[in-house]
């Protein structure tokens, strides 16, 4: 962008931060004019710069010597000014500085950060700080909000000189909120920032993969990517939770199962796809563990437990909701009894074809079944599985057997284009 257009899209980005804060509309504006005049000189430092990127060799000893007379002469007015400047002044002079590298700096070349420009401003705003601007740490936020990895840097490097605190871990969750992979990792390697729980929970429960994704690869404590898992899943973040849950340990899951489905219920909001996403992908590892676990908390009378969780694991995931299933399974075949002896259809149906009659039978149910992404059905679903793999001819079937071996049988009697129709996804472990 020229200057012209920097300064265009400045002034935009100005009006929409000013429309964010509280306040007089009047004083609004006179802050919106005072930060305009401000940012002239940072936004020709940065300019400076870039012009002079093709001609390096012959510009960097002058330039570099202008710069040092800038700063000189900036210092010798603060001497000169004293006491008729106030630590406000020095304080909006120091906002003022920050804003436009706040907003633009990703925009220019990184190198900037490490050249003359970023001495002229390194140099001018420790020269604010030690006049008496306190806004380090709300600049150094900002900036982090807006992804100015080369800002935030040079604001680490101020607080340190000048033993000032600044608030890295704050920073990291607003970086971590916007997106801001590069400036995340300035914060943890140079700022040495290490909360990450607060900010992986709020990425997992807003679905954020790449923050997710960064802060896993990073290392996180056992109990953050549990807590990350929960997140998730009481959000119905589906694809988050199938990334986490293979990094969450088994022993962990084992002692937390059902704490985690209480809290993921309880924060729900309405929807339990998250909940129904562990329990499909059998994330205890073990079908009986997984059941028993969804059993324990729909029987509970605990006032902890969300009505509607417990509603939810009662009608679908329960013994007693395999035993409906069963129940269920029992009534529509004999209601297919009824139809093959009695049914008064122009088209008689004991004519057709065996695996015809099945899937007049049980192609809604292999259906249901098969569009299940996970390798657990519900214990209703379930029951009624085997109910029909019983009726099919297995009558051996065992009512532990699993979704995949029972669809198999439901596969064996279907017609051939019905099951390639309808592949199941089965795509989490």
């Amino acid at each position: 962008m020229s200057l012209a257009d920097t300064v265009t899209v400045m002034a935009q980005r100005l009006q929409e931060r000013l429309q964010e804060c509280n306040g007089d509309e009047v004083l609004k504006a006179e802050a919106g004019a005072k930060v305009q005049k401000f940012t002239e000189w940072a936004l020709k430092c940065i300019g400076f710069h870039s012009r002079s990127q093709g001609n390096r060799d012959q510009v960097s000893q002058s330039s570099s010597m202008e710069i040092q007379l800038q700063l000189s002469a900036f210092k010798i007015f603060l001497d000169l000014a004293g006491n008729n400047l106030t630590g406000k002044d020095l304080t909006e002079a120091f906002d003022a500085a920050c804003f436009p590298l706040t907003l633009f700096s990703s925009s220019f070349d990184h190198v900037w950060a490490s050249g003359i420009s970023a001495t002229a401003i390194q140099g001018l705003l420790g020269m604010l700080v030690e006049g008496g601007a306190d806004n380090v740490n709300q600049c150094f936020l900002e900036a982090s909000r807006f992804g100015s990895t080369e800002l935030v840097r040079i604001l680490l490097q101020i607080a340190r000189r000048n033993s000032l605190d600044v608030d890295v871990d704050l920073a990291l969750g607003f970086a971590s909120h916007y997106g801001k992979i590069g400036t995340m990792e300035c914060l943890v390697e140079e700022g040495n920032a290490m909360a990450f729980l607060g900010p992986l929970m709020r990425a997992a429960e807003r679905g954020f993969m790449q923050v997710v994704q960064w802060f896993v690869k990073r290392g996180c404590r056992d109990m953050e990517l549990c807590l990350a898992l929960t997140a998730a899943t009481s959000s119905s973040q589906v694809e988050v939770a199938a990334y986490v849950l293979p990094h969450v340990p088994r022993q962990v899951l084992e002692a937390l199962s059902v704490e985690i489905l209480k809290a993921a219920g309880e924060r729900s909001g309405g929807s339990l796809d998250g909940v129904a996403f562990l329990l499909h992908s059998n994330f205890l590892g073990d079908p009986a563990t997984t059941y028993n676990a969804a059993n324990d908390i729909a029987r509970s009378d605990e006032e902890a437990v969300a009505p509607e969780l417990r509603a939810f694991l009662l009608e679908h995931w329960s013994e007693a909701a395999f035993s409906e299933g069963l129940k269920e399974g029992q009534e529509h075949y004999l209601n297919m009894v009824r139809i093959l002896k009695w049914g008064e259809s122009p088209i008689c149906l004991r004519d057709l074809p065996e695996s015809l009659r099945v899937a007049i039978a049980y192609l809604p149910l292999y259906r249901d079944c098969a569009k299940t992404r996970g390798c657990l059905l519900s214990q209703r679903l379930r029951g009624q599985l085997v109910e029909a793999a019983r009726r099919l001819g297995n009558g051996a079937m065992e009512e532990a057997s699993q979704g995949r071996e029972l669809l198999a049988v439901l596969e064996h009697h279907l017609p051939p284009f019905l099951v390639h129709a309808s592949n199941a996804p089965w795509d989490y472990p």
